[in-house]
């Protein structure tokens, strides 16, 4: 029992996330990101440069899923912040999507960005 209740509130914050996430994808990303490197490495050093918490503190937080779709997703807590990594010809592209415009959303980028 004790361990079912840890397990619902993760699975309720998953829902919320693809929730925001889908929400988001409705419109156009914060940017839009190119990289002839594969989607993996990506999409893996983005949410390793996410959890760096020298940089991000508390708010420190990557989680790394496949789409269903295709291609991968990185998302921080709460989905502020989330890249879609997609393969194209040549290598990768990256959909960034914010809900603020804030300094931690700008680093948040600029981390992804290195990723490239």
């Amino acid at each position: 029992m004790r361990a079912l209740l840890p397990m619902t509130a993760a699975l309720m914050l998953i829902g919320c996330a693809s929730s925001t996430m889908e929400a988001a994808r409705n419109g156009q990303p914060s940017a839009r990101l190119d990289s002839q490197k594969a989607p993996e490495l990506v999409a893996q050093c983005i949410q390793f440069s996410w959890q760096e918490e020298s940089r991000f503190g508390v708010d420190a937080s990557g989680y790394l899923e496949t789409r269903k779709g295709g291609g991968l997703t990185v998302y921080t807590r709460e989905a502020e912040s989330f890249v879609d990594v997609y393969p194209q010809a040549g290598g990768t592209r990256v959909d960034y999507y914010a809900r603020k415009n804030d300094m931690v959303a700008l680093q948040r980028k600029a981390a992804a960005a290195t990723c490239l």
